[in-house]
């Protein structure tokens, strides 16, 4: 499993602008002010970008380019270079909030119940936000999107090094996990809505989902694929949800989304 530091700055303005801004803020007050926060897979450091509350960080990813853009964006946070397929030797101790972003839904059942455990015994939060929810709609339409979905939804669930990846289906299975160890949890879509101002991110996202469509089976993905760059300037919404699951004890002010019980 591994992105290109590319992939994930052209990403990072549709991730800013999806995630939603309530659970964000809850959050933040989790974490305070002198809270520390385990980010994994912390790719160029989106994490530190979204919750500058942290007092401090430690950040966990296997790649070693990824981590220098993340430490410099993260001064002094702590570094940690380390597959996520072993989550016990890393770094729990002490975190009020462990953070995954764009994460889960590479991830298979297994590793999400680990997951959930190691989040559990260290009574920290959970703050995971663009979990692929499984939908992407353009306008208009073309007759071959719904089969290219689908065969790019298939490609989601094959083993990207978590266990056989869940894709749309993980973030209610972690849902559960947290809400079946006591904790409060709460999910909001956060959808990226793409227009005419994300070309650069529309034309990668459709070259990769018709690259996957093809590995997964689909005919015509190609062709799908052109006709889809030619009418890039078409609007796109891909579907996301965050997570945000906090111990039965503790308390946030927002109240702006509401809570959910798997």
């Amino acid at each position: 499993m591994s992105f290109t530091a590319e992939w994930l700055e052209l990403r990072a303005p549709a991730d800013a602008a999806a995630r939603d801004p309530a659970l964000r803020a809850a959050a933040a007050e989790h974490l305070g002010r002198d809270g520390v926060a385990l980010d994994l897979g912390c790719g160029p450091g989106a994490a530190c970008r979204a919750l500058p509350e942290a007092a401090g960080w430690r950040l966990v990813d296997a790649d070693a380019r990824l981590l220098a853009l993340a430490t410099a964006r993260c001064p002094g946070a702590e570094t940690v270079r380390a597959d996520l397929a072993d989550l016990a030797p890393l770094p729990f101790r002490d975190a009020r909030l462990v953070t995954a972003f764009a994460l889960l839904d590479l991830a298979g059942e297994a590793w999400l119940e680990a997951l959930a455990g190691r989040v559990a015994a260290a009574g920290a939060g959970l703050y995971a936000p663009l979990c692929y929810d499984g939908t992407i709609a353009w306008d208009p339409p073309l007759p071959e999107d719904a089969a290219i979905v689908a065969a790019f939804n298939a490609h989601q669930r094959r083993d990207k090094g978590l266990g056989p990846a869940l894709g749309p289906e993980a973030a209610t299975v972690m849902a559960r996990a947290m809400a079946a160890r006591g904790y409060r949890v709460r999910l909001a879509p956060s959808p990226w809505r793409l227009g005419p101002q994300q070309d650069a991110l529309h034309r990668s996202l459709v070259a990769g989902i018709a690259e996957a469509a093809a590995e997964a089976g689909a005919r015509g993905a190609a062709g799908w694929a052109q006709a889809r760059l030619a009418a890039i300037g078409s609007g796109c919404s891909v579907g996301h949800l965050d997570i945000l699951a906090l111990p039965a004890g503790a308390s946030t002010q927002s109240k702006t989304t509401s809570e959910s019980r798997p």
